[in-house]
């Protein structure tokens, strides 16, 4: 355990084309699973100057047929659910705006040869959707259990939003993006070293080697020391705090005008910042038969779950699988030397308490539902469960865990 040192992780708004298309991509997802629970999708998106692209593959009753034609009236749905995203992140800028972009929907349907594996059958499980290895991590440095970085990353971006659409800051644009590193001592953070803060902005709202409207950008940037004031801890905000507000000057072009967006391109941000192991699977556009989603939460969940049970302060969890099989091929887990019991106890304990095929993933957490809009920005994890929103955020197993390794 080192003594000292410094972390940073970054966020970035709903507004960033990057998230922007995650955002459009889990709209379909939501669109689709509101039709037909059991719906196959992988949506990608991409955005840039006036135009918004979906390609990928779906299957689902009432959505498509297996010749690639769509049921009545769904072709239609499905551009009004992109526009609707898009109109609620606040786009409507002249190099992209909600009612004039121009829109392509290249889905087609899902290959036979995936869905042979995946698709249960008399005497075969649901499979897994693709191979690949998932990581789910939970630390103590926050109420949320969430590496203290990202989440400070996370509510700085969200408040700015939240004021933005409120009229609070009339002068915000939806693109920006933050970073925050703290310095930590015997792994707890103890001071904030930097913290950096980009925003889209209306015309005039910057100062920069003498160019600008130096009263305007000192009311920007006035607001945005408030708002990190009121989201980091005061102790956390000294006198060697070093604060870097828009440090490139104007930053009037932004968003897919200014950037093109594709879906799944913020995995660290939608995760851990780099706090913990990534498996490199995206979530967003994706049905949750797909363990690259599905195991990615129920690996949060329980690591989650073992830290709120006080079995550990950290503790990073990785699952793997294979196409079409149904039972994971490994279970990992490591405490990060903060453990009261064996790392091998939890592995032997976890599948007993929770089955983690993608149908047993899918029943326990109740994932088969339109709840997915609403991860595909400011992240995934550590977010508050509420109704059937962020179930793999519940700490609902504790007692249970508790009890398991108490034998």
């Amino acid at each position: 355990m080192r003594n000292s040192f410094l972390f940073t992780s970054e966020s970035v708004s709903e507004g960033h084309p990057d998230k922007v298309a995650d955002q459009i991509s889990d709209s379909i997802v939501d669109l689709f699973l509101s039709k037909d629970p059991e719906a196959r999708v992988a949506c990608e998106t991409l955005t840039t100057t006036q135009l918004v692209v979906l390609a990928g593959e779906i299957r689902g009753k009432g959505i498509m047929d297996e010749d690639g034609n769509w049921a009545p009236g769904v072709p239609e749905e499905v551009e009004a659910a992109v526009r609707a995203t898009v109109r609620e992140i606040g786009y409507e800028q002249s190099g992209f705006h909600w009612q004039t972009f121009r829109f392509e929907n290249n889905l087609h349907p899902q290959s036979a040869h995936i869905a042979q594996g995946v698709d249960a059958g008399e005497n075969k499980d649901e499979g897994a959707g693709d191979q690949g290895i998932m990581f789910g991590y939970a630390s103590d440095e926050t109420p949320d259990l969430m590496p203290a970085t990202l989440d400070y990353s996370h509510k700085i971006l969200e408040r700015m939003a939240a004021d933005r659409k409120a009229g609070i800051a009339p002068f915000l644009e939806p693109d920006a993006k933050s970073q925050v590193t703290l310095r930590y001592a015997n792994e707890r953070p103890v001071e904030a070293t930097a913290i950096v803060v980009s925003t889209q902005h209306a015309p005039g709202y910057f100062f920069h080697n003498g160019e600008g409207d130096e009263a305007k950008y000192t009311e920007l940037r006035k607001y945005v020391l408030g708002v990190i004031a009121d989201v980091l801890p005061a102790e956390l905000l000294t006198a060697n705090t070093v604060y870097h507000i828009n440090p490139t000057g104007c930053f009037e072009i932004g968003g897919p005008d200014g950037d093109a967006g594709l879906t799944g391109r913020k995995i660290i941000v939608d995760t851990y910042g780099g706090a913990a192991p990534h498996g490199g699977g995206a979530f967003s556009g994706k049905d949750p038969t797909k363990v690259d989603r599905s195991a990615a939460y129920v690996t949060r969940y329980l690591a989650k779950n073992i830290v709120a049970a006080g079995l550990a302060r950290r503790c990073t969890i990785q699952l793997s699988y294979a196409i079409g099989v149904a039972e994971p091929l490994s279970i990992y887990v490591d405490l990060h030397g903060t453990g009261t019991v064996e790392e091998s106890r939890i592995e032997a304990a976890i599948p007993q308490l929770v089955r983690l095929t993608p149908k047993g993933i899918r029943t326990h957490l109740g994932l088969n539902k339109p709840i997915y809009k609403q991860t595909a920005a400011y992240g995934h994890f550590g977010r508050t469960a509420t109704g059937d929103a962020f179930p793999w955020e519940r700490t609902d197993l504790t007692e249970k865990l508790k009890a398991a390794l108490a034998a």
